[in-house]
Formats: structure tokens, sequence, C-alpha cells
């Protein structure tokens, strides 16, 4: 990708400090159109921070921060961060058990929870069409309670469409997920990255068996600075992820998947 082209977002130079500690430390990142991006890292390493950063809900210190050419603090971030879809575990709990599957996408065009206006005949049409996008249409009436987890991520992720983002982060996705749902949402996430017209992904997670073929670069991220950013043929490698990780460890590719071995005292864990 050429680097005069213009990036979905740039970041220069980002720090967080709060009460002395610094929380992100000098994080520089670039996306350009047409990349998809994982964010690794261990708890702890910054990744929720830079997330609330660039959604406006924590203020940077220092740097800078450019969305879709627009400057954070020279402009309406509340109102620029509508094109960011965010897919979390916190939005998933805020659902009411009675609504369906159809409101809970219509609520993402407002940035609503719990919408109280009425449907409109267009949004209704719209929201039954990303509902048919991401393969649940057949839910549409059916309510949050009795939704599976898997379900609840895609209704989610069709919420965010709503809203025609130009750039979806997916927040620890697979949290709550069994082995074979979570294979069948990441199946299913690799496929719409590969769509004309998907907005920009964000996979942020410290699970690398959850890094599928779509994904072309990767930020990783250790006590609030980076370690390597950049292509992931080259960042994702068993030395960055050492660490990334503080840990000996190695990293393992097999069919476009990861799997990273750790070494624990005498025995290996396979992670």
């Amino acid at each position: 990708m050429p680097q005069d082209s213009n990036p979905i977002l740039e970041v220069k130079y980002l720090r967080i400090v709060r009460d002395r500690t610094r929380i992100l430390d000098g994080v520089s990142w670039r996306i350009n159109p047409g990349e998809h991006w994982v964010i690794l890292g261990a708890n702890g390493s910054g990744k929720t921070s830079l997330l609330s950063a660039l959604t406006g809900y924590l203020m940077p210190t220092t740097g800078s921060m450019d969305l879709l050419g627009r400057t954070y603090g020279r402009t309406d971030w509340r109102e620029l961060r509508k094109k960011v879809g965010l897919v979390s575990s916190s939005i998933r709990q805020l659902m009411a058990d009675t609504e369906p599957a159809l409101k809970t996408v219509v609520s993402g065009k407002h940035a609503e929870i719990d919408l109280w206006r009425p449907i409109t005949r267009t949004d209704r049409r719209e929201a039954r069409e990303i509902l048919r996008q991401i393969e649940c249409l057949h839910l549409a009436g059916r309510p949050w309670s009795v939704l599976s987890q898997g379900e609840r991520q895609r209704i989610l992720i069709g919420r965010a469409l709503m809203a025609r983002p130009a750039l979806l982060i997916l927040d620890e996705p697979c949290a709550g997920l069994d082995p074979v749902a979570r294979e069948h949402f990441l199946t299913w996430i690799n496929h719409l990255g590969t769509k004309p017209g998907s907005p920009t992904l964000v996979l942020v997670t410290h699970h690398v068996e959850e890094i599928t073929p779509v994904f072309s670069h990767a930020l990783l991220l250790k006590q609030g600075a980076t370690v390597a950013s950049g292509p992931i043929r080259s960042t994702m490698t068993s030395a960055a992820l050492a660490a990334t990780f503080n840990a000996r460890v190695t990293l393992r590719k097999k069919d476009g998947r990861y799997a990273l071995r750790v070494e624990a005292g005498q025995e290996d864990i396979v992670v």
C-alpha cells in the first residue's frame, strides 16, 4: 500500500498518563485502505486504553489521532466516532432480554441502547438487509434472551454495520464462545473481511489462534508500548511474541492459522 494514500486511521506518538502512570507510551499506528489489523497483547498491555482513546472516551496526554482525515481535538469526535463500529462484551451485557434482533440492529443507526424511537419503514428494510448479509434474517423477531452467544455476536456486528462504519473493531469477540461456536464465528469473520465494500476490521485479542487469514497486519503491545507493527508476515514471529508476552514461546503456522507453544518449566503448553 503506497504510503501517500489517505489512511483510514493514523495515530502518532500517542501517550496517555493518569496519576503518574503511563498507560500508553508513544504508540504510533497507521491503517491504510484495504488492510485488516490485529491488536495483540497480554492483559494490561494497553489494548483497551487505545480503543478508549480512539472512541473518544479517554483523552490523550500527548500525540495525535486522525480518523478519515479529521483530527482529534479539531472536530467533534462524538460525531466522528459513529464511523467506528465497536463490538464488545460491554455492549452485549446492556441489551434487554426481550429486545428482538431486528430492533437491536436498528439501534446501531442511532448509537442508542434500548431504542425508544419508532422504527421507520426505511430502517426496518435496511436492518433486514443487514440481517440477511450476516446470515441472521431468520433471527429478526427472536428476543435477545434466547440467542446463542455466537448469534449475539453476529447481531452486534449487524448493529455496528447499521451505521455504515469505516472501521469495525472487534474487541475480544470470541469471549464466552465454546470451541465449535468460536470456529464458526471466526470463519464468518474471515468471510466478512473479504466482501467488497466491507469496513476495515480490527481484531483485538490475546489469542493467536483467533487470527484468520483475512488479517493482513498486526500491532503488538506490551505495557502500553509498541513491540511490533506492520505486515503480519514480519510482525508475527516467535521473537516478537516472546517479547509481547514476556515468555519463552514458539509460534507455529499451519493452513493460515497460528498456534503458540509456551515453555513453562519442564512442560510445554499449547495455547
